[in-house]
């Protein structure tokens, strides 16, 4: 990589992750209670919302010094203090939760491949994850949960949802998934070992592009090989007059990817700003010089998250690419990974970002500059019209011939 991969994103932390998650060590507390107290005190000097959700903070601090006996009673008492801040994605977790988190930035997991979050009280799909059980089942994006295994998913956490959706390989999981202008939907879907891919050149089934144009799915930032890749088939395109960059359902990943692959297209600018508790405003800025000049054409829909959309509102805001699909996830927020004592963790939010012209997407999400929407006829008929938008918009950019086979 050039210059660019050299800058310092060590303000935003060693590992930004899924939902631009950085990763701490805060191995301090021995005991129960102090573990306890340690998160208390964590959220106290981090959390992103110094109001902590408009209530007295310090209330918390003793109000189970004298029932915490064990590991387990102050993992209970963490759960009920952190949900108080009613922020999903600010969230505990215990040993067992903090070893499958680790194992899911390493890339090895084990469930069906679905990236779920909360949105309004509603535990929701993100984005299926490609060619894994929960994709090939019929899972798509904005899809509500409404049981996993017969059980209710009123109120329930990301990660206790995500508890439940995970297992043993071989091992089944039903769903009630309620889509949008649709009936409630069982799904029972077998649990696999997921790979995690990043980048693929293959195309959507049955279509055909233009051999002048590049086209590339990006179907996650989590790799941390995926920005080096990405660059590599910029290197290998160079005599391609444009390219149709593939975000759809892309659940987010790493932040510095990102930054880095926004880079590749951008001379000069602001990639991304993120604002701290202080109101502190910190913003990446783009380096001198480009992989390519070259008309670009962005893909988004409704599982488009996180780094996704950092990357989205980059390309947006700079003018550097077209925006094709539909309004994103809207997930704006950067949380730090804390590793506790006893091999438990916590994810506390810490800073929201701003997109390069100052607009925060959190729950709002990015706003294609075409909107074209994938229905079910669309999806049951092999129909992929929003890629088609992107071919005729890209042959008007750069004046080659439209074709389009299926």
């Amino acid at each position: 990589m050039r210059n660019f991969m050299k800058k310092s994103i060590l303000s935003l932390g060693i590992f930004v992750l899924l939902f631009g998650c950085v990763i701490k060590n805060n191995v301090f507390a021995y005991t129960p209670v102090e573990l306890y107290d340690q998160v208390w005190r964590l959220i106290n000097a981090k959390y992103v919302d110094q109001t902590n959700n408009a209530q007295d903070w310090n209330k918390w601090r003793h109000k189970y010094d004298n029932v915490i006996m064990s590991n387990e009673d102050a993992y209970v008492a963490i759960n009920t203090m952190v949900a108080s801040l009613n922020d999903p994605y600010t969230k505990f977790m215990d040993p067992k939760e903090f070893a499958e988190e680790t194992n899911s930035i390493k890339g090895s997991l084990k469930g069906i491949g679905v990236q779920i979050g909360v949105k309004d009280g509603k535990l929701m799909v993100i984005a299926p994850i490609e060619d894994t059980p929960a994709e090939k089942a019929g899972l798509q994006a904005d899809d509500e949960i409404l049981e996993i295994n017969g059980e209710s998913t009123k109120g329930i956490t990301v990660d206790k949802a995500a508890d439940k959706i995970r297992g043993k390989e071989g091992t089944t999981v039903t769903l009630l998934v309620k889509r949008k202008g649709m009936e409630p939907k069982k799904y029972t879907i077998t649990r696999a070992e997921i790979e995690i891919k990043s980048i693929s050149q293959k195309l959507p089934v049955e279509m055909k592009i233009p051999d002048d144009f590049c086209y590339i799915r990006l179907s996650s930032f989590i790799s941390r090989n995926a920005a080096s890749e990405f660059g590599e088939i910029l290197n290998n395109s160079k005599d391609k007059k444009g390219y149709i960059i593939d975000l759809r359902s892309n659940p987010g990943g790493l932040l510095s990817n990102a930054i880095y692959i926004s880079d590749m297209f951008l001379h000069g600018g602001t990639i991304v700003s993120t604002v701290d508790r202080d109101g502190y405003k910190e913003t990446q800025k783009a380096s001198t010089g480009t992989y390519t000049d070259k008309p670009v054409v962005v893909l988004i829909n409704k599982g488009s998250a996180s780094a996704s959309e950092i990357f989205s509102g980059a390309m947006k805001d700079n003018g550097r690419a077209i925006i094709i699909g539909e309004q994103s996830f809207g997930k704006g927020l950067v949380q730090e990974i804390n590793k506790l004592p006893y091999e438990a963790g916590i994810n506390i939010t810490i800073q929201k970002y701003l997109t390069p012209n100052g607009t925060d997407i959190n729950k709002k999400g990015i706003t294609p500059d075409i909107t074209v929407e994938l229905t079910e006829e669309n999806v049951k008929n092999k129909d992929d019209v929003q890629l088609k938008k992107a071919i005729e918009v890209l042959s008007k950019m750069t004046g080659v011939s439209q074709i389009v086979l299926q």
